[in-house]
Order: structure tokens, then C-alpha cells, then sequence
């Protein structure tokens, strides 16, 4: 056997296990796809892909939290208004009763 028919040996080898190789690794990205197509399906079919729905949800979210933060701060202004009344009140009463 020559040296050229043992590298041609060789070369068909490495390219068996080469193809080989490959052919494992189409299969196990066959396999992710088919898994992220039937969970794409599951969503679709709960309704969770509905893009202008969740736009939608999340604009109504930020315009409830607004008006939440905008409650608060009210709240914080008035609860400060009446503790300051309160303080007044009792340093009337105080100094009356001295």
C-alpha cells in the first residue's frame, strides 16, 4: 500500500467521523427546534404571544402605577399637612396649660 492510498484512508476517515459528527449534532438541533416549535404552539394556544395585547397590558400597567405614585404623593402631602396640625394643636394646648 502506497502512502498516498493510506492518506486517502486517512482523509476518508476523517471525514466519515466528520460527517458522522455533523450528522449527530442536525439532529440534536432537529431536536431543539421540534421542542421550541411545540412550546411556541403551547403559547399560542394560551394566548400568550399576543404582542398588542401585552403592549396594551403593559401601557395600562404604567398608567395605573402613575396615577398610583401621583395618590401617594397626595397622600404623603396631606399626611404631612395633619401632623403639622397636629404639632400646632399641641403646642396651643401646651402653652395653655402652663
Amino acid at each position: 500500500m502506497s502512502d498516498n492510498e493510506r492518506s486517502e484512508i486517512l482523509a476518508f476517515r476523517e471525514l466519515s467521523t466528520l460527517v458522522r459528527h455533523l450528522g449527530d449534532e442536525l439532529a440534536s438541533f432537529r431536536k431543539r427546534a421540534l421542542g421550541a416549535e411545540a412550546r411556541v404552539k403551547a403559547m399560542e394556544a394560551a394566548g400568550s404571544t399576543d404582542v398588542e395585547g401585552l403592549a396594551e397590558r403593559v401601557a395600562q400597567l404604567e398608567a395605573e402605577n402613575t396615577e398610583l405614585h401621583n395618590r401617594l404623593d397626595a397622600a404623603r402631602g396631606r399626611a404631612r399637612h395633619m401632623l403639622e396640625r397636629v404639632r400646632f394643636l399641641r403646642q396651643q394646648q401646651e402653652g395653655n396649660s402652663r
